[in-house]
This record gives C-alpha cells, sequence and structure tokens, in this order.
C-alpha cells in the first residue's frame, strides 16, 4: 500500500506543545480509529521540537541554529499513513485539527 507522509504546519508559540489547547491536542488523539475506518494505517506519528532548535546543514558544510526556511509557520509534527490512494491521504489530511497552519500530503517515493 501506498506511503504518505502528512505534515502538520503551524504557528509557531512560544511554550511549544504545552501553548496548544487540550481540545485540539484531543482532537488530535480521536483521530486515530477515523483513520483506521478508511482502512489507512498509522506508520509513524511525531511531535517535533520548537524550531529553535534545529540546525541547518547548508551544500557547503556549514551549520547554522535554525530553520532553512523563514515563514510563519513550522513543521510542528508528521504522521506517515499507508492509505490506497492519495484521495484516502488527503481525506486524512482533512481530519486533523489545525488552530493556525495548515496540513501538506506528499507521496513518498517507492523503490
Amino acid at each position: 500500500m501506498p506511503q504518505y507522509a502528512i505534515l502538520i504546519y503551524e504557528k509557531e508559540t512560544p511554550g511549544g506543545v504545552a501553548d496548544i489547547p487540550p481540545e485540539v491536542m484531543e482532537a488530535h488523539l480521536r483521530v486515530g480509529p477515523e483513520i483506521s475506518a478508511m482502512g489507512a494505517t498509522v506508520v509513524h506519528e511525531q511531535a517535533l521540537q520548537p524550531s529553535a532548535t534545529t540546525r541547518t546543514i547548508d551544500r557547503d558544510g556549514l551549520v547554522t541554529d535554525g530553520p532553512f526556511l523563514e515563514s510563519k509557520e513550522v513543521i510542528a509534527g508528521f504522521f506517515v499513513v499507508e492509505a490506497k490512494d492519495l484521495d484516502t491521504a488527503i481525506a486524512i489530511g482533512r481530519l486533523l485539527p489545525i488552530m493556525d497552519g495548515a496540513v501538506e500530503v506528499r507521496p513518498l517515493l517507492t523503490a
């Protein structure tokens, strides 16, 4: 079954995960059964540390603090799901509660 990365972008808050309202966290936790009901499987999911902990390595090997791109939103977390097709992966992305950002669904390369 094809795999898809589902990237969650949000505006970064000073408190990180601690600043996410409880109802949003609870909504994230409730999507698991809905994903299963679609015939899909979460292969991996992970919240990320604040972008201040990021290190970027450029093509010359120079290491700098922070993310490579400057934007209002940062990657807050991600899922890897196995789903029958892109439409199903998009439907999963639509389940995720977003406060002030977006969700990106990207097919993974297969060998």
